[in-house]
């Protein structure tokens, strides 16, 4: 049973089961062809428990960190941390550490493996920029992130790309490192014998490469779509239950513009250095250019048009 008062999504819960059924099997697949390849067992389960266990254990350290944020007393945020109190209580629900990274950046964002480890932070840009009741708004939408726990299920799904990744790059600079340790040397005393030996062994050597990078490569572009998919869909669910939940869309609805708006004139070398977590952002700092398919969020379009007939569903007398 959920221990919050965010209205329950069962789009959302679906969508998040699919995706980490998908993974994993995609996971499964990719492991088993590592070693149908010929990676040794140990690499293997080396990458894959060492990456795991540092994105579960520490991804909201890595956030922080990489935004430049740090925790808040309630004497250093008084403010800000009022509106979380007033927010928790509200939904009913377990307050999140609360962190503001210094940034003329207008955003916030919700990290952690779990409800009672999450951390909820926000900009300085943000906070700025925002009146109270639009950053309420925005907190409202990031707490709801947390309380359907769909900031652990993109931490984790994250992890099989970040793998994939790593393991396209270990491919491409194997040969420079001396391959995977794999040569077909022989033993025999003539030189003729080494020397096809040694041909033959960096012949298996160039196909377990080439096989390794194709391979990875593959389940990295998979993985991103089916992370991607279910990043656009939980924006939609966190601006609802965050709209419902305090019963102002409209007021979501004004600070999504702010926020988008003021996007445009952050220096694109700000925006660059922080691209790495977009999805866990509130509004995206990409440009809208990109790619439906490949995109983070649903437009800004999208988003009002939804907020808009959640406010007269609202106002309908009942």
């Amino acid at each position: 049973m959920d221990d919050h008062r965010f209205p329950p999504d069962h789009g959302l819960s679906a969508r998040m089961g699919i995706t980490v059924f998908l993974l994993g099997l995609l996971y499964a697949l990719f492991v088993a062809a590592l070693l149908v390849l010929g990676i040794p067992l140990v690499l293997v389960v080396v990458l894959a428990v060492g990456v795991l266990g540092f994105q579960y254990w520490f991804s909201d350290r890595v956030a922080l960190f990489s935004m430049g944020g740090h925790l808040v007393t309630e004497a250093q945020a008084p403010q800000l941390h009022a509106v979380v109190d007033r927010l928790c209580a509200l939904a009913d629900m377990s307050k999140p550490k609360v962190a503001i990274a210094n940034s003329d950046i207008p955003n916030a964002f919700a990290t952690g493996r779990s409800p009672s480890h999450a951390v909820l932070c926000v900009t300085t840009g943000l906070m700025r920029r925002l009146d109270e009741n639009e950053l309420e708004a925005v907190l409202a939408h990031e707490l709801s992130h947390v309380a359907h726990r769909d900031v652990a299920v993109m931490t984790v799904a994250g992890f099989l790309g970040i793998m994939a990744g790593l393991l396209t790059r270990f491919a491409l600079y194997a040969a420079s490192l001396g391959g995977f340790g794999m040569g077909g040397y022989g033993g025999g005393s003539r030189t003729s014998s080494r020397s096809r030996s040694s041909a033959g062994g960096g012949g298996q050597l160039a196909l377990i490469e080439l096989g390794v990078l194709v391979v990875s490569a593959a389940v990295y572009a998979l993985s991103f779509l089916l992370i991607r998919t279910l990043s656009r869909y939980r924006e939609l669910a966190a601006d609802r239950a965050g709209a419902i939940l305090i019963g102002r869309p409209s007021t979501l609805a004004s600070a999504l513009v702010k926020v988008t708006g003021d996007m445009s004139r952050i220096p694109t070398k700000d925006l660059r250095s922080a691209s790495a977590f977009n999805a866990f952002y509130f509004a995206p700092i990409k440009s809208g250019s990109i790619s439906a398919l490949f995109a983070t969020h649903p437009s800004l379009d999208k988003r009002l048009e939804q907020l808009s007939k959640l406010e007269t569903q609202l106002d309908r007398p009942a």
